[in-house]
């Protein structure tokens, strides 16, 4: 199992060294929409905290 995660883990790295030295324009949009994505979900789990944080109310 763990050389099955080492194994998926370089095959993602691989990719995307070949996607940023094939396509650099588009490899920088990938990493902002990346980033947006991070940050989105960061967003979520912080308002879900908060009304956590209230007892659940809106």
């Amino acid at each position: 199992m763990v050389h099955t995660k080492k194994i998926a883990l370089y095959v993602v790295v691989v990719f995307l060294l070949y996607v940023i030295i094939t396509d650099p324009e588009n490899a920088a949009d990938y990493v902002q929409i990346g980033f947006e994505g991070v940050s989105s979900a960061a967003q979520a789990v912080g308002d879900f905290m908060t009304w956590v944080a209230n007892g659940g109310k809106s």
